[in-house]
């Protein structure tokens, strides 16, 4: 990746690039199982990108490698937007009927949105950082929440510009719906090579923290 702009173009550099998406985009469609396999064919384009590869991975059930990475994000899914979930409840607590008199809007209802939103730009920040050290490091790496943190904000710039590609993905990923329901699942395909593209960018780029010090052995 010479830049990250380059995440949006390099699937299209492979002449098989049709076959692989659309296949992949058909297992995508299988819930849970599916979604990991293409989680597991985004960690393999990243691998080939590291590589030097810019070549799409064959489209399969990549379930070993994508368990990984699918566990770590949909934990920090889960953690993060609790409190937007706690503040739903809330307004949806205060809509319901009160003496007959039903509220039509509640200001927590506008804060768990406002904050699911949050949420998920917070998280388009981290995955960059999330892909590269659980790609090394498995679920240890992902859940390593201080390398984590450190990997990105260790040049704060380039964490936004990648969580900015990965969001404008995530965009990509949706306009499936416009044409045909079930194109979404292609275009969701084509999202996770574009998120493979930018943590490969984003590894060369960033400044990686040093390895914590193994514990010392106690002095005799």
């Amino acid at each position: 990746m010479n830049s990250v702009g380059d995440a949006f173009a390099y699937p299209f550099r492979d002449p098989g690039w049709v076959g692989k998406i659309a296949v992949q985009g058909l297992i995508t469609i299988i819930p849970i199982v599916g979604w990991i396999a293409t989680v597991g064919w985004l960690m393999l384009n990243y691998d080939n990108l590291r590589a030097g590869r810019q070549e799409l991975a064959p489209a399969g059930f990549h379930l070993e490698r994508g368990i990984g990475l699918f566990g770590v994000v949909l934990i920090y899914a889960i953690v993060i937007n609790i409190p937007a979930w706690v503040l739903d409840g809330i307004g949806s607590a205060a809509m319901r009927s009160n003496n007959g008199f039903t509220y039509s809007y509640s200001p927590f209802s506008a804060l768990g949105s406002l904050w699911s939103f949050a949420a998920q730009l917070f998280l388009d920040f981290l995955l960059p950082s999330l892909i590269v050290l659980t790609a090394r490091s498995g679920f240890a790496g992902g859940f390593d929440v201080s390398r984590v943190w450190a990997l990105a904000t260790s040049n704060v710039s380039n964490s936004v510009i990648g969580g900015a590609v990965i969001f404008a993905a995530g965009i990509i990923g949706g306009l499936g719906l416009i044409a045909c329901c079930i194109g979404v699942f292609f275009t969701i395909t084509y999202a996770a090579a574009i998120q493979a593209g930018v943590a490969a960018w984003f590894e060369r780029v960033q400044a990686t923290p040093p390895e914590p010090a193994a514990p010392s052995a106690p002095a005799a």
